[in-house]
């Protein structure tokens, strides 16, 4: 729906309209890609999570040697200033991020006290209930905390993404079921990813290969809740193949059907439906 704002930026102490530049040609995240950002969703006049969001950021800068400069409770307070402007059916992305601005005297680790940030909001449609995905393997793998920064959700990771993706597309594919380091199933290229066999749920259990989201975990807690185990274990591709249901889940969409896994097909099942329906209530009814 247009509601003629799509963009708003919060940046060195106020909203702005727009786009607004704030990144500069000399920072060092310009040049070494030291950002960070997390993302939260505002839809139905609700933010569900938010505060995990941005209590996350913070961590995901200290673990990029970025300096945070905003407690969680004051990001808080910055993004619903700013989700004032839109209505409350509006559907929008929630992205707080940090950079580094200056480098130490070989210009590589991050200065301390020397952080940017901002928060973009910007109009995003939810899925609409019945969208749904298909997966194929990719040749790229997450990588360990020995190669890459995966205990936080930095900006530098995407590129590997963006190839998984960029595969998967290129086979007729939606998206991409990554391996971990040792060949079991981590996540997709863009989300977090159960699967259902015989009623009982599954997830590939946290390995320090991608982050465990945020979304992932209160579907766990919903279905707990419920009187649903989640088993949280190493997962195959096999595994995958001879699952009943298969879904993806994160921020940006909730909840996302698989209808397809290379040549295998599956249902939208109860378990997936089940799901979405407990995210829903618990959503409107706790926030």
């Amino acid at each position: 729906m247009a509601t003629g704002i799509n963009i708003r930026t919060y940046f060195d102490g106020s909203w702005h309209e727009g786009d607004l530049p704030v990144i500069r040609a000399a920072d060092h995240a310009s040049w070494l890609g030291t950002t960070v950002f997390d993302g939260a969703r505002y839809f139905e006049g609700i933010a569900p999570d938010l505060a995990a969001h941005c209590a996350r950021i913070n961590r995901s800068a200290e673990a990029l040697m970025i300096t945070p400069t905003v407690t969680a409770e004051a990001m808080q307070e910055i993004v619903w200033e700013g989700l004032k402007a839109y209505p409350e059916t509006s559907a929008v992305y929630i992205r707080p991020m940090y950079w580094a601005l200056d480098g130490d005297f070989l210009g590589i680790v991050p200065k301390p006290d020397a952080t940017g940030f901002a928060v973009c909001l910007e109009e995003i449609p939810m899925a609409p209930p019945g969208t749904t995905t298909t997966l194929t393997t990719t040749r790229f793998r997450r990588p360990v905390l020995e190669d890459a920064v995966v205990n936080a959700k930095a900006g530098c990771l995407y590129p590997n993404n963006a190839r998984m993706l960029a595969e998967a597309r290129a086979k007729g594919f939606g998206n991409a079921l990554v391996a971990d380091a040792l060949g079991n199933v981590a996540e997709t290229a863009t989300a977090n990813v159960f699967m259902v066999r015989d009623g009982e749920v599954f997830t590939p259990v946290p390995n320090g290969t991608f982050l465990a989201g945020i979304t992932r975990a209160r579907h766990i807690d919903n279905l707990a809740a419920d009187g649903v185990r989640v088993h949280e274990t190493v997962l195959t591709f096999d595994d995958f193949r001879k699952a009943d249901e298969v879904f993806l889940t994160g921020n940006m969409m909730k909840v996302t059907p698989v209808t397809a896994f290379d040549d295998t097909s599956y249902e939208v099942g109860p378990m997936t439906r089940r799901v979405r329906d407990l995210y829903w209530d618990w959503a409107h009814s706790t926030t």
